[in-house]
């Protein structure tokens, strides 16, 4: 999950552009437990990662929470406890997987020098989720063509999903994206995928309506200021249940996320969490503890779009052409050569490593799911 950098960017508040920077005195000044948790009834993906936000003025960058007891029980009287694979994070064992219709409840034993402070969630149902019924596309026109030049294209993901017996009423989903680019120039590594996960919220509730459907969900944008749609792309939605406590939570916090940020503003410690402080009920806890079942589905895309960017331009990855086998002098590290093997041969040399080697940003090995046919 990619919360944690909003969450803390949305709890420290700053006025840019001021000469001076005012810090309020609020209740947001000290350090606050923030808990991102997810428990699906697929095993393998049930994690809790727990950080510390940062007082107001202070950076807002990740603070691990290490060396904690993290256990999750249910309503049946078993718990299972989790094993802390890195620096704030902790991992279900694989065989754990949540059961739809019980309740789970997370614990955490947090160990300070001086002091030992529990926490607690409220019990959370595991509601049922249905099957995604369809991810597809379609062309979005962004700019006509003006005096000739060609028409830019983005493309607009949109998810349908129903339940026919009315169960799941709050939905959320996230996504992975997966895409192949190539370098345009005689390079080993030429060929790379590229894998990003969302980091935006998306919400919905069908619990004003008759019927449990939804229809052209907007999942996701692509611009044309991207390699995203220059070869072929996939992405892969994962779609939860959510009940309804966790839906206003999810909704807030997108609403926040949307806004730019102000003195005035909403923020996230007036968002109730579902987690408390058995020692201390009014302490704040940042975050929320979810229970979700999950369904996915993937979908590629694989077309022509007009008015794609550019994204290795001559002007920013050839410095110069040099001509001939011999050595280049003044050769340093930071200069990186594309060799072609045209003839007569040549190199052109470049100070960006991306320009010549596509694993900067991704990797060749050809990813698992991957269809090359579709």
């Amino acid at each position: 999950m990619k919360y944690t950098q909003k969450i803390l960017l949305l709890t420290v508040l700053f006025l840019n552009g001021c000469i001076s920077q005012f810090i309020p005195n609020t209740k947001e000044g000290k350090e606050m437990l923030i808990v991102e948790g997810l428990i699906t009834d697929k095993p393998g993906t049930n994690m809790i990662k727990l950080s510390r936000s940062m007082p107001l003025g202070k950076r807002s960058t990740a603070n691990p929470v290490s060396g904690c007891n993290v256990s999750i029980s249910d309503d049946l009287g078993s718990r299972v406890s989790f094993n802390e694979s890195e620096e704030g994070t902790y991992v279900a064992p694989g065989f754990f997987h949540g059961i739809i219709g019980r309740f789970y409840t997370l614990h955490i034993t947090q160990f300070t020098e001086s002091n030992t402070f529990n926490f607690e969630s409220y019990p959370m149902e595991l509601k049922p989720v249905p099957p995604i019924d369809s991810v597809y596309y379609e062309k979005v026109i962004i700019q006509e063509s003006i005096a000739g030049s060609m028409p830019q294209e983005g493309c607009q993901v949109f998810v349908n999903t129903h339940d026919a017996t009315n169960q799941c009423r709050f939905y959320r989903w996230e996504y992975t994206e997966t895409w192949k680019m190539e370098i345009p120039y005689p390079v080993t590594n030429k060929i790379c995928y590229i894998t990003d996960k969302s980091d935006i919220i998306n919400v919905k509730s069908t619990s004003s309506l008759e019927e449990d459907r939804i229809n052209r969900y907007p999942l996701n944008f692509i611009s044309n200021l991207t390699d995203r749609l220059s070869m072929k792309y996939s992405i892969l939605v994962n779609q939860y249940s959510l009940n309804e406590d966790e839906y206003l939570y999810w909704e807030k916090l997108q609403n926040i996320s949307e806004q730019v940020g102000g003195l005035y503003d909403m923020i996230p410690a007036a968002i109730p969490s579902n987690i408390y402080c058995i020692e201390d009920p009014n302490e704040k806890v940042l975050g929320y503890f979810s229970v979700s079942a999950s369904s996915s589905k993937r979908t590629f895309i694989k077309n022509y779009f007009r008015g794609l960017a550019k994204m290795y331009p001559d002007d920013v990855c050839i410095s110069d052409t040099i001509y001939g086998s011999d050595p280049i002098p003044f050769l340093n590290s930071s200069v990186w050569i594309l060799e072609s093997s045209s003839r007569p041969p040549y190199s052109v040399i470049t100070s960006k490593k991306g320009c010549a080697d596509c694993t900067v940003r991704g990797t060749t090995v050809i990813p698992e799911f991957w269809i090359e046919g579709k």
